[in-house]
């Protein structure tokens, strides 16, 4: 795969895109150390050719997993393929399988785009702005079918888990979810959940959507030497997922539930008719801890 990555600097941060690679978040990092501020990805990471193994990537024109084989549209029944090696289910959309095209660039901000004909036609765009160790990521997805239909939006930022990683996010309640991934019924956030006082991250695994957030997240790193302080807008709810064992986990900004296209009322998706358009952002704020950080990584 031949990749031309686009790059953006300011004076605390280095940002790394792969527009080829569902138009991927590479890497984010520390200029003066080199620390990780998502999770680092490598020249193996890289050559993979998958987003999923980078530091982020858009979900468009829906987010995580369908189930019973798509879903109702106004004009009828929209059929879906399992679309993951990894995944018996629809997952993510389409976007993130596409490569991207740079559609403007200037010192502090990218564009890039993309024109998608399956499962309906839509264009998305994201723009990427780094001012002063402050990132901001935005979707947004237009549709262009004759025919209405069902849209959703989200991220899938990883960020790196090391011991004393702490989450502070804010949530009313939490899906449980079945062997498959699937959301069963909404219920109380569970002690080892509750992330509405900062708090370190479960041993055990999470791979759950949790609603009634107002869009804020804290993630404190005192092994890596700094805090990011963000703020989705567009995002009602946040995926979390912690891998026990490795060293990422992913809070993830999105704009429905999993499998709502199946829920009563189909929460948080939007049903866009031609040239109609939804958007989310995502804001992440580095601060270094004074006297913090480690030596800088090899890259």
């Amino acid at each position: 795969m031949s990749l031309n990555f686009v790059e953006l600097r300011d004076p605390l941060t280095h940002l790394v895109l792969a527009p080829a690679i569902g138009g991927s978040l590479v890497n984010w990092t520390v200029r003066a150390t080199g620390q990780p501020l998502l999770r680092h990805s490598d020249e193996q990471a890289i050559n993979t050719g998958l987003p999923g193994k980078l530091g982020c990537y858009p979900l468009a024109p829906w987010s995580n997993r369908i189930a019973h084989g798509g879903f109702d549209n106004p004009d009828g029944w929209l059929a879906l393929k399992p679309n993951s090696h990894t995944d018996p289910l629809p997952i993510h959309g389409s976007a993130w399988q596409q490569a991207w095209q740079v559609s403007r660039q200037t010192a502090d901000e990218v564009v890039l785009q993309v024109l998608c004909d399956a499962p309906f036609a839509y264009r998305a765009e994201q723009r990427f702005r780094l001012r002063d160790g402050v990132l901001t990521i935005e979707l947004r997805v237009t549709h262009l079918g004759k025919n209405a239909a069902w849209h959703g939006l989200g991220l899938h930022p990883y960020f790196p888990r090391r011991q004393g990683t702490r989450l502070q996010a804010k949530a009313s309640q939490v899906w449980l979810s079945d062997a498959a991934k699937l959301p069963t019924q909404l219920a109380a956030v569970p002690e080892d959940w509750d992330f509405r006082q900062t708090g370190t991250l479960p041993q055990s695994l999470v791979d759950n959507g949790f609603c009634g957030w107002d869009g804020h997240c804290l993630i404190e790193q005192p092994e890596l030497g700094h805090t990011l302080e963000c703020q989705a807008t567009g995002a009602d709810y946040f995926l979390l997922y912690c891998p026990p064992g490795l060293g990422f986990f992913c809070i993830e900004p999105v704009s429905h539930p999993v499998n709502a296209h199946h829920l009563p009322g189909r929460p948080g998706l939007k049903l866009l008719e031609q040239g109609q358009s939804t958007q989310l952002s995502f804001n992440l704020k580095y601060t270094p801890h004074v006297g913090g950080g480690l030596p800088p990584i090899a890259v």
